[in-house]
């Protein structure tokens, strides 16, 4: 399956307002990729995000825990990204509590978010609230409104139950899924789905921030039948404890164990090689470089796109500017079909 073969003749034509992207995932990942975005597209309404809500550690796994809300931190990570000036307030909404009865550890926009979610009813209606508050350039989705769970099983046979576990399995997975199995999604992020041009999954963590959302049946069912390109953003390097040693062919199998074949149209991978003095620091974490083998992805139908995305300094981070650039022209129509290495 090429790029084109998905593309409706609705998506042929420059849209007036530029392409419509919808990025799937949650994490630091997904923050970084709309951090960038935010300044590439023209109508805020054409930038979606569709984040998980699985999280259970950290301030959020408190809050969940002691008063039966939705995970806020992930959310809260694409708000202030989105934020049109991240200033006083977008640093308000990271600021983290580091003493205090009950607060240590806590960050303001987690409990802004819950505050606000208690006094309206409604986790959507505080989302909304906060993204007028720091003026966000662009939506904010949750995957789901239901409370879900985490599960992920190890080639030892053993089970890891909620996100922090199958973050630090420490094996390779071999199954992951959620608890209710068949939770509705939420109805506005089908949506976004189904009027895409471009779906992005990841950058970010493959089995606690991309694939939980896919386990979604709706959200699943509705990026399988978009028209829309899909591309899979392969994280820089692996992810000790999660992603040990996979290269590229590897995450795509994973995602078409959870989603099914032919969900993933092209993946991008960054083709910059960092220093090698900063890549031994990374090794002695156990995290390695992402590779990918062109001919091994084209086999099954997928198309490997390579760009720089490396960003400067001294941690390998995908720089937001590179990154949404690259994006920005694999959303042109036919893109791929002109892309080399």
């Amino acid at each position: 399956m090429t790029f084109s073969s998905r593309t409706s003749s609705r998506h042929q034509e420059e849209e007036p307002d530029g392409p419509s992207l919808v990025a799937i995932g949650g994490g630091s990942g997904l923050a970084v990729l709309l951090r960038g975005l935010k300044h590439v597209i023209q109508s805020p309404d054409r930038l979606t995000a569709v984040v998980t809500v699985a999280d259970d550690g950290g301030s959020s796994g408190r809050l969940r825990r002691e008063l039966g809300v939705l995970p806020p931190g992930d959310i809260r990570n694409c708000i202030v990204a989105l934020a049109d000036d991240e200033d006083l307030l977008a640093r308000l909404f990271q600021y983290r509590f580091a003493n205090g009865v009950g607060l240590t550890g806590h960050s303001f926009g987690n409990l802004f978010l819950t505050a606000l979610t208690g006094v309206t009813g409604d986790f959507y209606q505080a989302i909304l609230t906060a993204e007028s508050i720091l003026s966000v350039r662009g939506r904010i989705l949750p995957a789901t409104l239901n409370d879900i769970r985490l599960r992920g099983t190890g080639l030892s046979g053993r089970v890891y139950e909620g996100e922090s576990a199958v973050g630090q399995s420490g094996e390779r997975l071999t199954k992951l899924e959620l608890l209710p199995a068949a939770i509705p999604a939420f109805s506005p992020s089908i949506r976004a789905l189904e009027s895409a041009d471009l779906i992005l999954l990841g950058p970010g963590s493959l089995y606690t921030s991309v694939l939980p959302n896919l386990l979604i049946p709706g959200i699943r069912e509705a990026t399988s039948r978009s028209t829309a390109k899909t591309v899979m953003i392969l994280n820089l390097m692996t992810q000790p404890g999660e992603t040990d040693h996979m290269d590229a062919l590897e995450h795509l199998e994973a995602v078409e164990q959870h989603a099914g074949k032919g969900l993933v149209d092209a993946i991008l991978v960054n083709a910059t090689r960092p220093e090698q003095p900063l890549l031994d620091h990374y090794a002695e974490t156990g995290s390695q470089l992402v590779t990918a083998d062109r001919d091994a992805l084209a086999d099954r139908g997928v198309e490997l796109v390579e760009r720089d995305l490396l960003a400067d300094g001294e941690l390998i981070r995908h720089d937001p500017a590179k990154l949404s650039q690259s994006i920005l022209e694999l959303s042109a129509p036919r893109a791929l079909s002109h892309t080399n290495g």
